[in-house]
């Protein structure tokens, strides 16, 4: 791959997103090949969680807006239909644990695929931008679903109308991201908090995914009853079984995902 580094270790799934230069801008071979890679993470049963990161100094600063203004380049509607909202499915839909280990600048689509993800752990000096306004566009990649949802209503109103960078540390203020990460440590935390998400009950934490998923549109009533049909699921996993005889026997659990 050009524009993706992807490798397996510990059980986790490393997707840095590489092209430096550019702030991991995307193009179109960006975003195919990281389709492929959360594809390939999906069927690997060795591979239990999936850690998204960036290479050099940003996480992403979104679409690669000289790709958009080539006359040979893809349209907006291929953008979001065959890039992004892709992206945005594989990740939302992988039955297990996804993390954003957010390096640098998240602006755009950028951001918006971090806040997609399961948890999100930003290095101190990353930013979080919804940049579309600047040049007359509506956040994408799933921004005006996923942001209200963290942060509010009005925040995500102001946010996504003004365009304002606000900080990692505001960030986790506010409620949009999990953790901030001192800079001097976020390599070696955003490594060992995947190894940790990966040593877990995965199938476990797929169905705590599922269940979440559901809530964004279900009402009261229609979640207890998936509450309830997930937890007699969870209920005939392995890790269960190994869960509780862990902590009957005062020994830690070793679980398989299963």
């Amino acid at each position: 791959m050009q524009y993706i580094l992807f490798s397996i270790e510990d059980a986790v799934a490393r997707i840095t997103l590489n092209r430096p230069d550019k702030l991991n801008a995307f193009n179109r071979e960006m975003a195919l090949e990281m389709q492929g890679c959360l594809d390939e993470s999906a069927s690997l049963k060795e591979v239990r969680a999936v850690l998204i990161t960036g290479a050099g100094k940003g996480f992403s600063a979104g679409q690669d807006l000289a790709e958009i203004t080539d006359p040979k380049g893809p349209t907006m509607a291929q953008i979001l239909s065959e890039h992004y909202n892709p992206i945005i499915r594989k990740i939302r839909a992988m039955a297990k644990p996804v993390i954003a280990g957010v390096n640098g600048v998240a602006a755009g689509a950028g951001a918006n695929i971090a806040l997609c993800c399961d948890i999100v752990l930003a290095r101190h000096s990353a930013s979080f931008v919804q940049a579309f306004s600047k040049i007359g566009l509506i956040p994408d990649s799933g921004g005006t679903f996923f942001l209200p949802r963290l942060v509010g209503w009005q925040k995500a109103s102001a946010l996504m109308m003004t365009g304002d960078k606000i900080s990692a540390t505001e960030a986790e203020q506010m409620g949009m991201i999990y953790q901030v990460i001192p800079d001097e440590s976020f390599e070696d935390k955003i490594r060992q908090f995947s190894i940790q998400m990966a040593a877990m009950p995965t199938h476990g934490l797929a169905l705590t995914k599922h269940a979440l998923n559901y809530s964004l549109s279900a009402s009261f009533e229609q979640q207890l009853d998936l509450e309830d049909k997930l937890q007699q699921q969870a209920a005939l996993t392995a890790d269960y079984r190994e869960g509780v005889d862990a902590f009957i026997h005062k020994r830690k659990p070793e679980f398989r995902g299963e």
